[in-house]
């Protein structure tokens, strides 16, 4: 039997395909992030799994051992993550490499994804999109990244916890305050809200942390931003008048749109 990936509900616990509950409940095995919050989905569909099993981040490459024989054997393996599809920024990447790799069959049961779902619900949908994952921390970290995507001029698509929502928004704002933002908060859930605007708007919005799941769309980047050869002038102008580089550089990436440590390095 082949290893079923199986998407789950992102926080709406009927937004799950009939396949995946038949999936589910058939299983010799299901592979659950948490066993208790896969057992709630299944309760509220009134389907009794014959064994569920924890598989996290923890204890990926243990189970991933203990699971293989089974595979082999031919027992009918399911993976569930607590949201989403297993893989993407969840445990179960190792399980479907390691099965793959040895030619067992492994199969996806598709469903929710919240990146696809808070791309659509901002409106800064395209032709291509780039998913980033969880931003990095520390102001250098996301610098460098709002750096990188000043030239792309598609949708980025991240996820971002909501104790770190409020600097990393300022970060942005910073580098580039009029990058359009949505942050989408509780998708698919009772208090589901997603806030659109530009960067500074939304980092003077959300200067608190806020409650619950956070994904993050940043509308497509300007390129350039604008002339940068006359930006760097702005900030040579700038450096000559006493102006510190730093300071320049700042000043200059906020009137242009030019990202501003690209104007620093190119400055020096």
């Amino acid at each position: 039997m082949p290893l079923a990936v199986c998407a789950t509900p992102i926080g709406n616990l009927d937004d799950v395909t009939l396949r995946v509950l038949r999936e589910l409940g058939e299983a010799d095995l299901v592979l659950c992030e948490d066993t208790r919050h896969t057992r709630k989905l299944l309760e509220r569909h009134g389907i009794s799994a014959r064994r569920l099993l924890s598989y996290h981040q923890h204890n990926e490459a243990k189970r991933t051992a203990e699971v293989l024989p089974r595979l082999r054997a031919g027992e009918r393996v399911a993976l569930a993550s607590d949201a989403g599809l297993p893989g993407i920024n969840d445990p179960g990447g190792k399980l479907v490499a390691a099965a793959l790799d040895e030619g067992l069959t492994v199969t996806v049961l598709p469903g929710p994804t919240a990146v696809a779902t808070a791309l659509v619900a901002s409106g800064y949908v395209g032709e291509k999109y780039q998913f980033l994952g969880y931003l990095p921390r520390g102001e250098a970290a996301l610098a460098r990244l709002w750096d990188q995507l000043a030239d792309w001029l598609h949708p980025a698509v991240a996820f971002e916890s909501p104790q770190r929502l409020p600097s990393s928004l300022a970060s942005l704002a910073r580098a580039q305050p009029h990058r359009p933002v949505a942050v989408c908060r509780e998708l698919t859930k009772r208090f589901e809200e997603v806030v659109r605007g530009s960067a500074v708007e939304l980092a003077k919005r959300f200067q608190e942390p806020p409650k619950g799941e956070i994904t993050l769309v940043l509308g497509a980047g300007e390129g350039a931003g604008g002339d940068e050869g006359a930006a760097l002038e702005a900030v040579a102008e700038l450096l000559a008048g006493g102006t510190s580089r730093r300071t320049a550089a700042d000043v200059v990436a906020r009137l242009t749109g030019v990202p501003r440590n690209r104007l620093y390095r190119d400055s020096l």
